[in-house]
């Protein structure tokens, strides 16, 4: 899993594989209940994916960029372009059953 930084976006995210970025902070207590789901979901499927976090916080830019309003926010990119979002706590499963339904 790679922290996700506004100098290092388009390296991360121009992958061959689609990426999985979790925009969370350190001050949301959902974030902090699903860091362990991604974290381990991260373990599953990291050779399908890149896993990479991105905290609000310390990139405002790209929060701003994504239009990221409320947190967790899972984003799924393929080629650079954000193919798929969810806002809101997912448990371990959902969360792995949301990242594999996407194409």
């Amino acid at each position: 899993m790679v922290n996700l930084t506004i100098k290092n976006f388009d390296e991360i995210v121009l992958s061959d594989k689609k990426v999985v970025v979790d925009f969370w902070a350190s001050w949301c207590g959902p974030c902090r209940m699903m860091a362990p789901n991604f974290s381990e979901v991260s373990e599953e499927l990291g050779d399908e994916y890149v896993f990479a976090k991105c905290e609000i916080d310390d990139e405002p830019t790209l929060a701003k960029k994504f239009d990221i309003f409320s947190i967790p926010t899972i984003v799924v990119f393929k080629n650079g372009e954000e193919i798929a979002r969810n806002v809101g706590f997912l448990n371990k499963n959902d969360l792995k059953t949301f990242i594999k339904m996407q194409k």
